[in-house]
């Protein structure tokens, strides 16, 4: 059974002070059992992403970046043209927190939805904007990600980060390379990485 019976509980955490500050005592394992989207899952809240409100094409698109390209919520939010060749299939990425950038390939998936992207947010700077062609803030982004895991019935309530978390989980379990992965998801700390080979399944293969 579930650790919670709806949504409502992660929305209204114990708070405690410390310091003089509000601290919320909930750790995440109180509101989900885990801090990582299966693909399915992805797929899941990317299709409902998509049929919601007026920006679905770009709101499933961040979804999709997000996840194919361990992207942080502020690493996503300030991505600018200028980091991607389409023609090329190409992707900079710039690592906050101290993480090591890196060029990643763009699928054929990517770039269709980042050409229409452009068709439909033409002449502006960054690649996720608003209305107003100003760039999207990271709340945006959490509120919309929340929305679309609660559209999907996803049975425990999102955030951003689980994407990332989910790009590792996925890299692990398909036994893609320790080092490799470090680098593709920007960790300057190896021991950062080793918690995704930690969950993936693979590791038992045989067992029985």
């Amino acid at each position: 059974m579930s650790k919670i019976s709806n949504l409502e509980d992660y929305r209204t955490p114990t708070p405690n002070t410390e310091n003089s500050k509000v601290i919320n005592t909930r750790k995440y394992k109180d509101v989900r059992e885990r801090e990582y989207l299966t693909s399915s899952e992805i797929e899941r809240i990317s299709k409902a992403a998509k049929s919601i409100g007026r920006h679905g094409h770009r709101d499933s698109t961040i979804i999709m970046i997000a996840y194919h390209h361990a992207l942080r919520v502020s690493e996503l939010v300030n991505l600018k043209w200028s980091q991607v060749d389409l023609s090329q299939g190409l992707i900079h990425v710039n690592r906050l927190k101290n993480g090591v950038a890196s060029v990643h390939p763009l699928s054929g998936q990517n770039i269709r939805a980042l050409r229409k992207l452009k068709r439909d947010y033409p002449d502006t700077q960054y690649i996720f904007i608003t209305e107003r062609k100003g760039p999207l803030v990271a709340d945006t982004v959490r509120k919309m990600i929340k929305r679309a895991g609660e559209s999907a019935g996803l049975p425990f309530p999102i955030h951003p980060h689980m994407l990332r978390h989910s790009t590792g989980f996925k890299l692990a379990n398909d036994k893609q390379d320790t080092r490799a992965i470090q680098h593709y998801m920007g960790h300057k700390n190896i021991q950062h990485t080793v918690r995704y080979t930690e969950l993936a399944a693979g590791r038992f293969d045989n067992f029985w």
